[in-house]
């Protein structure tokens, strides 16, 4: 008897075991008696976690192919089953983020203002002028997010969506030589595609989700979020569908995060706002973010860069629900971001 209470122990450690190294394969649908068929048809077209199901709205559900309402119901109501979805104590959520893994910059200074790193399962904005880090910053976290956890990394790959053509294996290689990494197995490690428009830009999300429901992923970069969205909609006539369209890339990034625990890098650009600064504020002051709220709120954390004296720059932490608004120096080095030395 105290045997097979200790095997049932043992399995349910298991189990929580599992829980905790990642998001349910789909697959496991089939254990709560949904189809093989339909469940080929939700991966066909990028649910590829059970967490996907029970996040994902019905509504949105019943415009997939192939699936009709009743079959929308049954597969939520199975997902359900698998997931959390109700209330829990503060307590529990306090012990979770202590598991929380952040990634570090390479910068000492900019790690001690964001208190280790950037955090993973959320978004961080960084926005800012050209020449003041952002693409170098990403270019170092591909990497750092490949370190092991007790050296500041993420243990996982990395995924970078690039929408300006600013993205350099090159700079990955002279990165990772700094911190003792093989060269061509750190690009192996890193995913790379060019997002064409906005449209292209949303699918490639698809395609990140289904590369991460098969092998560890910890970071995944969008350089820049804003970019194609400034060519593609013209004027005050197309604002209205830009922002719905940028809200539900956004979104999807957060998905993304949830469920896969991985930290979310998006970059974004600025534009003049001569009004919004008075006659003695900087330059700084008077450059405001693209995307307007939407982004503002899709954002957990918000950090500014800008240039310093000589050859540093400033990271300055906007908003944050933890963190204090403070600044860091740092550097642009040869291998990679570093700590500015006057």
């Amino acid at each position: 008897m105290e045997a097979e209470i200790a095997g049932q122990q043992g399995v349910a450690e298991e189990e929580e075991e599992y829980v905790q190294a990642g998001p349910y394969p789909i697959q496991l649908l089939e254990q709560q008696g949904i189809a093989a068929s339909d469940i080929k048809k939700l991966a066909e077209q990028g649910f590829n976690t059970v967490e996907s199901v029970a996040h994902a709205a019905k509504r949105d559900m019943i415009k997939l192919k192939g699936l009709s309402e009743a079959k929308v119901d049954k597969l939520h109501k199975a997902a359900c089953m698998l997931i959390p979805m109700g209330f829990t104590t503060a307590t529990v959520v306090e012990q979770n983020r202590r598991d929380t893994i952040f990634i570090t910059t390479g910068a000492k200074e900019l790690d001690n203002i964001l208190q280790g790193g950037l955090e993973t399962g959320s978004i961080t904005e960084i926005y800012g002028e050209f020449r003041t880090g952002k693409t170098q910053l990403c270019h170092s976290l591909c990497v750092t997010c490949q370190l092991p956890l007790d050296h500041g990394g993420g243990e996982g790959k990395a995924l970078y969506i690039d929408t300006e053509g600013t993205f350099r294996p090159q700079r990955l290689l002279q990165i990772a030589e700094r911190y003792g990494l093989n060269g061509p197995d750190v690009l192996d490690n890193v995913a790379y595609a060019r997002a064409h428009n906005t449209e292209h830009q949303s699918e490639l999300l698809v395609a990140a989700a289904g590369m991460m429901a098969e092998s560890r992923f910890s970071l995944c970069v969008v350089d820049s979020a804003t970019n194609l969205y400034r060519t593609e909609y013209h004027g005050r006539g197309e604002l209205s569908n830009r922002q719905m369209h940028l809200g539900r890339f956004m979104r999807s990034l957060q998905r993304i995060a949830d469920e896969f625990g991985v930290a979310v890098v998006v970059t974004n650009q600025v534009v003049a706002d001569p009004g919004g600064a008075g006659p003695f504020a900087s330059a700084a002051a008077s450059m405001k973010p693209i995307g307007g709220n939407i982004m503002a709120h899709a954002s957990c954390t918000r950090i500014q860069m800008r240039k310093g004296r000589a050859e540093s720059r400033i990271a300055k932490i906007i908003c944050s629900p933890i963190l204090p608004e403070s600044e860091a120096t740092f550097a642009i080095t040869e291998s990679g971001i570093g700590d500015f030395k006057d």
